[in-house]
């Protein structure tokens, strides 16, 4: 049973020390039996190759990837600005052409109407019930409220007493440490 390695890197490395050392040991050698096959040297360092091959290929696409993810960093916020100032151009070119909009992926502004008498004084008496339904004060309403506790009673915190210190003396006088 193969050991289960936490490298990738050393199975590649691995496989290309075995390349290597196929090339001394098995040179002369026509066939290799193992796992229940028989191979060639030159089809087991194939195989060993490719491995390796693999574990490069991998390597170097990460080292792209973080090149192009650099730039991406780097330049991206100040096109996404400009993406964002060309949207305000098209918005403001085609406001109120739908069509037009919909060619850019955008949509319309929603048209915002204008409420009646009516309709703000339904607004401003259910904006009332609702605060009071749920009991929701104003700022000077909060500091009119007060709590009202009793049955607590206060212990009052008494000091440790300070660690006095001492002098040991000799017949010297008082000795420092």
């Amino acid at each position: 049973m193969a050991k289960k390695r936490n490298s990738r890197n050393a199975d590649a490395a691995l496989a290309d020390k075995l390349i290597v050392g196929i090339g001394k040991r098995f040179a002369n050698v026509g066939q290799l039996t193992f796992a229940g096959s028989t191979y060639t040297p030159a089809q087991v360092t194939a195989k060993l190759q490719r491995l390796v091959a693999l574990r490069a290929d991998v390597d170097a696409a990460k080292a792209t990837l973080k090149v192009k993810m650099a730039a991406e960093d780097a330049e991206a916020p100040s096109l996404r600005d400009f993406m964002v100032l060309f949207v305000a151009f098209v918005m403001a070119t085609y406001a109120n052409v739908a069509d037009a909009l919909a060619d850019f992926g955008l949509k319309p502004k929603k048209a915002r109407g204008s409420l009646t008498a009516d309709e703000i004084a339904a607004a401003n008496a259910k904006r009332q019930a609702t605060r009071k339904a749920r009991n929701v004060m104003g700022k000077k309403q909060r500091l009119e409220v007060m709590g009202d506790v009793t049955g607590v009673t206060i212990t009052p915190v008494v000091a440790a007493p300070q660690p006095v210190a001492t002098a040991h003396s000799n017949a010297n006088g008082p000795t420092h440490a």
